[in-house]
């Protein structure tokens, strides 16, 4: 070995045993485009070869050991510098010594506990990747291979409904009702909005579902909002007991399961927002928090464990938000829950 990179070096590759089998998703990047990676899920073996290819044939490689890694860890934006790891597992691969000649090095790391959902967001990264590295004396040769894990949930034994009447006293009272509070990743959104009195002129209504994103904790916490979807109930004035049916897929939009807590290092929450237009401008809406789980495509014996760990993590019931418009010639005018 010399100095400044002359002299041997080598390429690592990373390949899973079974790549030409396992599916592959897609997972959205940092700078905010989709890739396909690898699918896991919690328990899964992870087992595959890491190839060392000399780039100088006939020159010997002096390492001081090969190993390789399997880590999950959460990466927060705004401190770059730590990265928390939740997962840290490690192989030996080969002593201290030197290689003559390109080699290849098994590697298997059994029924690995995957806990969290891979995650990129506004303001914090879960990943899942193996890394394979030869120590050298200055500069460490290393490859990274991101996977992406999905976590399962079996269906929510509790699931009821969710109804509320809102209202602006002596105006408007709206009774709204969704068909229930936990949805998969696929569901539809099944509802009815009823009007029992009307006296502002509404032009406009949809629903909009809102995914908050919060980072940190105490002081330091951060809260990203992102409309994921705006979807349009009426377009044009309601009259009193007119009711207007919702239906809205979910197949179709960039959805997460709900995290909470995940870690300690962050929440991925979700909202559906009621929003109500009228001919002045003036918005008025309500939030109801819902669940999303994921659903597996096929049941497998050798998902059971996984689901019913995941299961676990969607306890309790959504809570609500309410919010009012903050209209100067409403300001007097107080929400109402009937």
């Amino acid at each position: 070995m010399s100095f400044f990179s002359f002299g041997q070096s080598a390429e690592i590759d990373v390949v899973l045993n079974d790549a030409e089998t396992r599916k592959k998703v897609e997972h959205k990047t940092e700078d905010g485009k989709k890739d396909k990676y690898f699918l896991f899920y919690d328990g899964e073996t992870v087992s595959g070869k890491v190839n060392v290819t000399l780039k100088n044939p006939g020159k010997r490689l002096e390492h001081h050991g090969i190993k390789i890694e399997f880590v999950g860890q959460i990466e927060l934006y705004y401190d770059r510098g730590n990265h928390h790891e939740f997962v840290s597992l490690v192989k030996d691969l080969a002593r201290p010594g030197e290689i003559t000649q390109s080699q290849t090095f098994d590697f298997e790391f059994t029924h690995v506990e995957k806990p969290y959902e891979s995650y990129t967001g506004q303001n914090v990264k879960l990943r899942y990747f193996l890394r394979a590295t030869v120590i050298r004396r200055l500069n460490d040769i290393t490859k990274e291979m991101d996977i992406v894990v999905h976590t399962l949930s079996t269906y929510p034994e509790l699931n009821s409904s969710i109804k509320m009447e809102v209202g602006i006293e002596d105006c408007l009272h709206i009774e709204f009702e969704y068909n229930k509070s936990k949805y998969h990743l696929k569901d539809v959104i099944v509802g009815k909005i009823y009007f029992l009195l009307v006296r502002i002129k509404i032009k406009h209504m949809e629903i909009d579902i809102i995914k908050r994103e919060t980072t940190g904790t105490g002081p330091s916490v951060y809260h990203e909002n992102d409309t994921i979807a705006k979807y349009e109930i009426m377009d044009g004035a309601p009259v009193r007991g007119e009711s207007i049916p919702i239906r809205l897929f979910l197949a179709g939009y960039d959805l997460t399961p709900t995290m909470r807590d995940i870690n300690k290092k962050f929440s991925v929450r979700y909202y559906l927002n009621l929003v109500l237009i009228d001919e002045e401008e003036r918005r008025y809406f309500k939030q109801q928090e819902i669940t999303l789980w994921r659903k597996g495509d096929v049941v497998r014996k050798s998902m059971s464990h996984q689901a019913a760990i995941a299961s676990q993590r969607f306890e309790g019931s959504a809570a609500s938000e309410s919010c009012i418009s903050d209209i100067p010639r409403l300001m007097n005018a107080f929400l109402t829950l009937f």
